[in-house]
């Protein structure tokens, strides 16, 4: 088993940053790659990013392309993702996901955090 912490969320204006965690403990030798999603009210969860832990490769969705930036801290067992330029479109609950392979489908990640609520404001 994987298991995950999110925190970083918070309250910030439009323009704003924040930087997000996601702390892995348990069996994260098995780990692959780490994904971040969000949904927001009345909407399905959506693929944010992800990130190999190995390579350190990574895929934005076009929406946060530029904006948003993943990395990772193999040695603390932590995913960041830095968010610039935050717009109120961006307000959601933000999971951290882990799995074995690599890409946006939700399926492919195994052991999920409990959510960090962001919410950007005008």
């Amino acid at each position: 088993q994987v298991q995950l912490v999110e925190s970083g969320g918070g309250l910030v204006q439009a323009g704003g940053s924040l930087r997000l965690s996601c702390v892995a403990s348990g069996r994260t030798f098995s780990v692959y790659a780490v994904g971040w999603f969000r949904q927001a009210p009345g909407k399905e969860r959506e693929f944010v990013t992800s990130i190999t832990l190995s390579g350190g490769s990574t895929y934005y969705a076009d929406s946060v392309k530029g904006r948003f930036t993943i990395s990772r801290d193999r040695a603390k067992n932590t995913v960041y993702l830095q968010m610039n330029s935050l717009k109120p479109e961006d307000t959601a609950v933000y999971y951290c996901g882990a799995g074995r392979t690599f890409g946006r489908a939700e399926g492919l990640y195994d052991y999920w955090g409990q959510g960090t609520q962001v919410t950007v404001s005008l």
